[in-house]
């Protein structure tokens, strides 16, 4: 899943981007708000996190802007304008939630998981599996036939992504979008080796093999 996040400040925005990348999200971030209206006009994302106070075009401007272009990405406005006043005008402008500095990481991530929620119009299973290969998006706890398997942030990410699409093939490029960052300039092999590093966890122990390579165009999670 990826994530915009739009905020002049470089501290605040390297914190919340490197937090929400490390819980699997592919995340992009704009610091002004013309940049952010670019992307947000150009790129699909499951959601976005907002500051108000931004150059050049600011929040509201901006929310306003994608509401009247039919521009429904569920919008997190993080914001140090913490009155009533402003978080009625913020969500009455077009955002989803409202959020104010300082804050607590762990809370933001639950309101844009909410959020993303909320914008499927589903209950969002806290369990994946396929087979014996089973993920909890709560607790993070992936394992195969009872065994638990360790995974790092990008692993993680690309099993929830064949966990999500079983027996449908996925391309380097999906995963490529799907994980990795806007500005990333990625290597020839880099999605080779991430996929090689899940496999060593997920299938190298176990007699079935659940991932799959498709010669020339990507790969599929199966039990076939």
């Amino acid at each position: 899943m990826r994530i915009l996040v739009v905020e002049d400040d470089s501290k605040i925005a390297s914190f919340v981007a490197n937090g929400l990348k490390q819980n699997g999200y592919a995340v992009d971030c704009a610091k002004d708000g013309e940049e952010g209206l670019d992307l947000m006009t150009s790129t699909t994302y499951d959601a976005a996190v907002l500051d108000l106070m931004l150059p050049r075009v600011d929040g509201l401007t901006l929310l306003g802007t994608l509401r009247k272009k039919k521009i429904h990405t569920p919008v997190l406005i993080l914001s140090a304008k913490a009155s009533v006043d402003d978080r009625i005008k913020g969500l009455q402008a077009g955002g989803d939630d409202y959020l104010t500095k300082p804050f607590v990481f762990s809370e933001l991530l639950a309101r844009v998981q909410a959020l993303i929620r909320r914008a499927t119009h589903a209950t969002e299973p806290m369990t994946l599996s396929h087979g014996d290969l089973s993920l909890d998006l709560q607790t993070r706890e992936v394992t195969r036939a009872g065994q638990r398997i360790e995974l790092q942030a990008k692993e993680f990410a690309l099993l929830e992504m064949f966990l999500r699409h079983p027996d449908r093939p996925i391309t380097k490029t999906m995963i490529l979008e799907g994980i990795w960052d806007y500005s990333y300039e990625p290597q020839t092999n880099v999605v080779d080796v991430l996929v090689s590093r899940l496999r060593s966890k997920v299938d190298k122990d176990f007699p079935v093999k659940l991932i799959h390579t498709m010669r020339g165009f990507g790969y599929v999670l199966k039990t076939d």
